[in-house]
């Protein structure tokens, strides 16, 4: 027997503007990946083991897992000589809902050869200016009254200097004492991104287990975020290309996660053999889920997907 409510059509058909929205947005980005030359790819989401990462936690999938980002597959491409590519896809992580978070949420990752964090800045600059103009956004948009300008450049702030300018404890306190996510996410990122889109960079290096520190002060990662009102949108960096290190950060992490009742996750080898010749390169993954809340205009996930986990 059915068991569709009657209220379930008139909810979907209220979420037509957002979905129409959604569609044509990825229409426009992958527009500009194909006149930039890129590849579109698709990586398995299910996974042996997806990047050990102390504060993400992967959905298991029978033995294996769900992918908390198609990072590790994607790497694996570039190490074989593709120089661009690009996917839009699914990740999962345990334990994430709220407003602005979902279990499984959609995906734009992209990445690049012989690039670094600077010009992939420039390069999401660019993409999400190209896709603002064709969405009918070529000077400004509005999100929950908020008139953000869209005209370059773009702010670039480091972490030390915004937690200098806006959070009530020195970046190093909230480091030793493990709270850095908490004063970032409670006074940092509503400082972010008000009046122009924000780009937050140089993240020290424990906060950027797979990125490139910077060789003039390895105390710091070559690693950004992107803000627009005060809302996380995109996460980028330098890749990091030694696979001695990459294997000792990931150590690090699952002996954290051991600590805790989470699943233990074997070392994903075949990425690690790969990163032997994987050349310098950057890569950023940007929430769609998210972007689609900035462009219609509503402070709820929930209004931007058709089916709600709840709902299903």
């Amino acid at each position: 027997m059915s068991t569709f409510r009657q209220d379930d059509s008139f909810h979907l058909a209220r979420k037509s503007q957002a979905l129409q929205l959604r569609a044509k947005f990825t229409e426009c980005l992958r527009r500009f990946f194909i006149q930039q030359d890129f590849l579109e790819v698709e990586t398995p989401l299910r996974v042996p083991s997806p990047a050990p990462e102390e504060h993400i936690e992967a959905i298991p999938s029978g033995n294996w897992f769900l992918q908390t980002s198609p990072e590790i597959c994607m790497k694996r491409l570039l190490a074989a000589g593709y120089p661009r590519i690009f996917q839009f896809c699914k990740c999962f992580r345990a334990d994430e809902r709220g407003n602005r978070h979902l279990p499984e949420f959609s995906m734009l990752e992209w990445y690049v050869l012989h690039c670094d964090y600077r010009q992939l800045m420039d390069q999401c600059e660019a993409l999400l200016q190209f896709a603002f103009r064709e969405m009918g956004h070529a000077g400004k948009i509005v999100w929950r009254n908020k008139a953000i300008s869209l005209s370059l450049p773009w702010e670039k702030i480091t972490v030390a200097d915004a937690f200098s300018r806006f959070a009530p404890v020195r970046l190093t306190d909230a480091l030793t004492a493990g709270r850095f996510d908490e004063v970032l996410v409670e006074y940092i990122e509503p400082n972010l991104g008000n009046r122009h889109p924000v780009f937050l960079c140089d993240y020290p290096a424990q906060m950027a287990s797979l990125a490139k520190v910077k060789k003039d002060d390895p105390a710091v990662a070559e690693r950004f975020e992107l803000y627009i009102g005060g809302m996380e949108i995109a996460n980028g960096f330098s890749e990091l290309t030694d696979a001695r290190e990459q294997r000792q950060r990931f150590e690090e992490a699952l002996k954290a996660q051991s600590t805790g009742h989470r699943a233990r996750y074997a070392m994903p080898e075949p990425f690690l053999a790969a990163l032997e010749s994987l050349p310098p390169c950057a890569g950023i993954a940007l929430g769609m889920d998210r972007m689609i809340m900035i462009l219609a205009d509503t402070a709820t996930i929930d209004d931007v997907i058709a089916f709600p986990p709840e709902t299903l």
